[in-house]
């Protein structure tokens, strides 16, 4: 290929303008992402083989070209369809083709064009067109006046705002007269605007509307470049402000160090590390405190890592690294605290004497790790406070209730924003002494989540052997927990992982008996109820009675947190009384209960009318709560030899109930009933009430006296509870709860409870003298025991409904 193919020059005079004549039909270019205006001038490059057959044949037949924009830059053969409506006519100045077949062009945008369709598509685009010609009203005149002038202006504006445009475009446009013109120069000028945006210029063919897309372009475009260059002088002030300030600082050091006066951060400086060096922080922590200390000496005040750094050297020195609170170990004084405060409660009140006494013969014993479980409302938490009171101690109290972070008890590390120690370095703080009572609360309510296991970060805690060298991640060095006596508080210990329970010695608070509920009200409750309610007791008092009844029909509870609410409940209604008028004082007597807390709640008739029939037994409960009373009912119907189980039971009380069935077929003769009973008779065991989730192996027995009385039609006796596991050798092994369950007959007015022989020594240890004489315990070791002391000889008690219709496969 010669020079003179590969290159081309149309040698026209591109100042001047002729006059042109627009075919009817010319070859379409199409572009991507440009839009050339008419009288402007830009470079293109062609690489599609349709394009580039396209130019080499108008420049070798001197044609004009269309050049129509495509909608969409990525379409590889456009239709009429994918082009905008309105182009260019175009003339071609020079060509260059490269080595690679691409061409290289300078084009001249002469005048619109309007595509009509299109007529060839091979081997490129050929269309019909017609002059886009440019309306103009002479009515608009004024206005157009009016936008040409703000262009302008718009557009110096733009042009001094934007690196991208060059002053000289500012000349140019001063000089262009005709708005048309002008609007075309500055939109082809503007290539930051989108392809889009620079098409509704083009297509506007009305003068006025041209001017009007194309002044709020250069408004929008002109409010991005104001923010950008306000954005940009804000960096750059900030910039200047910094190093200004770093500039002062240095002169003011220097002046103070001519004129001798102490720079303002050595004296902070001095004045922590002082603090350090006399808090008695042990040698590690010192060391590492003072690296710390001369890290911050070397940082300005300004910088982010200085504020984390001096937070952190606070509260090393904020800490009781040596603080002890002087204890008083007076056996007898604490011993009164205690009665005063709680009745009851030996087992834990002997425990915590007996801590005094070994610490009094050695000083340098480690506390115990102590546990109270219990029911709520039987003073676990409160006792606690007691104890700190009668040792002249700090009381620190967290709840570790839904806690499910493992950073809330050994804290957050100091590379995250807003880190701090955790709960129990705080406490310390808090308390401004490392020897507190610290309690943690509701240890059985921890839970775990992606943030980890809190359970398992108390166990460094709780651990004697182990807690002397508590690492918070927050400090990041030891700290001594070992002279903290810690108490924690549990309703029961199912949830608390063995290897916890293993670091604590458990303590239980049973339940109080309803005398033990009497005495507390007596001498706690009420005064605190009557001064809580703005009264005296000369305005209301409460006889023994009435209390009594309050007790057994108005609540049913292990605890007096029930009782306490009810009490304040009669002092409110008093004290309305008073309110309106009342002025003699109030006794409150069992009447005057029933008259302001309703119908009583509670009924002992529950269990007579419950056990009228056979196949019903009373069992007994341990739950969270206190000890509860069960009713297992059994009944017989026709069937194939099945046992249906209900009353939402777990596993273990389903299994209860196939042990007893299998241990009753096997000794159903003794009972005068027919072994091949279970053949033709299906047996249905329910447990209400059904809506409450039950497990446990102790009701065994009652589930065993159940099945037992309806397959001999035999009635269980009316006063009679029982507890206990059963194994298929009818053997009674013991079970948990033994003083709640009891407290449980005794509050529904049952007298007689059969508890395993097993669990005598529990009767010994936890029952005061006065229940044990008041309640009959029958101790049992076998399953037949339990049925000649809970089946009465005759079929249906005086009372019940008769059923004498025989049971099937009773044995003659």
């Amino acid at each position: 290929m010669s020079d003179q193919d590969e290159r081309y020059d149309s040698g026209s005079d591109t100042n001047v303008e002729h006059p042109i004549s627009i075919p009817s039909e010319v070859p379409v270019l199409p572009l991507r992402d440009t839009v050339l205006f008419p009288n402007s001038f830009i470079p293109l490059a062609v690489a599609r083989e349709s394009s580039v057959r396209l130019i080499e044949e108008a420049i070798a037949s001197g044609a004009l070209v269309g050049v129509f924009t495509q909608r969409e830059a990525a379409t590889e053969e456009p239709a009429q369809a994918d082009l905008y409506p309105i182009g260019t006519v175009t003339r071609i100045h020079k060509m260059l083709k490269l080595p690679d077949g691409s061409l290289r062009l300078i084009v001249q945008g002469l005048e619109r064009l309007q595509i009509l369709r299109l007529n060839t598509v091979h081997p490129y685009l050929r269309a019909a067109v017609e002059p886009a010609t440019e309306v103009t009203v002479e009515e608009d005149r004024l206005e157009i006046d009016a936008f040409q002038r703000n262009i302008k202006t718009n557009f110096q504006q733009v042009v001094s705002l934007s690196p991208l445009l060059s002053d000289d475009l500012q000349v140019l446009t001063s000089n262009i007269e005709e708005p048309g013109k002008l609007a075309d120069f500055i939109a082809s000028s503007f290539t930051t605007i989108p392809t889009a945006v620079r098409q509704k210029v083009l297509e506007a063919l009305d003068i006025r509307t041209r001017m009007d897309v194309l002044n709020r372009i250069l408004i929008k475009e002109l409010e991005v470049l104001e923010l950008g260059s306000k954005i940009q002088s804000q960096v750059q002030s900030e910039v200047g402000k910094n190093q200004r300030d770093y500039f002062l600082r240095e002169q003011m050091k220097a002046i103070q160090k001519e004129l001798g006066e102490g720079d303002e951060q050595a004296k902070e400086i001095e004045e922590i590390r002082a603090k350090l060096e006399s808090s008695g922080i042990p040698e590690p922590v010192l060391k590492e405190a003072l690296r710390e200390l001369d890290r911050l000496s070397k940082m300005p005040v300004a910088a982010a890592e200085y504020t984390v750094a001096r937070t952190y050297l606070d509260w090393i020195v904020a800490l009781p690294w040596a603080v002890r609170t002087e204890e008083v170990i007076d056996l007898a004084r604490t011993k009164s605290v205690l009665d005063s405060d709680h009745s009851d409660l030996e087992k834990a009140k002997d425990r915590i004497l007996e801590y005094l006494a070994v610490r009094k013969l050695n000083p340098a014993i480690k506390s115990p790790i102590l546990c109270f479980v219990g029911p709520p409302g039987v003073g676990k938490t409160s006792l606690a406070k007691s104890i700190a009171s009668s040792l002249d101690r700090k009381l620190v109290r967290i709840s570790l209730g839904g806690m499910r972070d493992e950073a809330e008890i050994k804290g957050h590390r100091r590379t995250y924003i807003g880190a701090l120690p955790g709960q129990i370095i705080q406490g310390l703080r808090r308390a401004e002494s490392k020897n507190p009572v610290f309690v943690l609360d509701e240890i059985d309510k921890l839970g775990t989540d992606f943030r980890g296991d809190p359970a398992s970060a108390l166990l460094e805690v709780l651990d004697p052997e182990q807690n002397n060298t508590f690492r918070d991640h927050y400090l990041d060095v030891p700290f001594d927990l070992s002279a903290i006596l810690f108490i924690t508080t549990a309703n029961f210990l199912d949830p608390v992982s063995p290897a916890l329970q293993d670091r604590m010695e458990v303590l239980e608070l049973p339940g109080y008996t309803d005398e033990e509920k009497l005495k507390i009200a007596l001498e706690h409750l009420l005064d605190r109820q009557i001064e809580n309610h703005g009264l005296t007791p000369e305005q209301i008092s409460f006889e023994e009675a009435a209390i009594q009844t309050v007790i057994r029909s108005h609540t049913r509870e292990a605890g007096v947190r029930n009782l306490e609410r009810q009490i304040g409940s009669l002092c409110r209604k008093v004290a309305r009384r008073r309110a309106e008028g009342l002025e003699a004082p109030v006794v409150v007597t069992s009447d005057t209960v029933l008259e302001m807390l309703g119908a009583p709640r509670f009924h002992d008739e529950e269990v007579v009318e419950r056990t009228k029939e056979p196949g019903v037994a009373v069992g007994l409960a341990w739950t969270p709560v206190g000890g509860e009373v069960l009713f297992v009912e059994a009944t017989l119907m026709a069937g194939g030899g099945t046992l249906t189980l209900t009353g939402h039971l777990g596993d273990v009380m389903k299994e209860s109930a196939q042990t007893a069935l299998s241990w009753f077929r096997a000794h159903a003769e003794e009972y005068g009933v027919n072994m091949a009973f279970y053949q033709d008779a299906e047996l249905h065991v329910h447990v209400p009430s059904g809506a409450i989730p039950k497990d446990g192996p102790s009701a065994g027995v009652t589930m065993a006296t159940a099945l037992a009385s309806r397959l001999t039609n035999r009635v269980v006796r009316e006063d009679l509870a029982m507890t206990g596991e059963i194994t298929l050798s009818g053997r009674v092994l013991p079970v948990g709860g033994i003083k709640e369950k009891v407290l449980a007959a005794r509050r529904l007015g049952i007298p007689h409870v059969v508890v395993p022989r097993l669990n005598q020594k529990n009767i010994d240890e936890d029952l005061s003298e006065d229940l044990r004489r008041e309640m009959t315990i029958h101790y049992v070791s076998s399953v037949d025991e339990v049925l000649e002391l809970a089946l009465e000889p005759s079929k249906v008690r005086v009372g019940g409904q008769s059923s004498e219709s025989p049971i099937p496969h009773i044995a003659s």
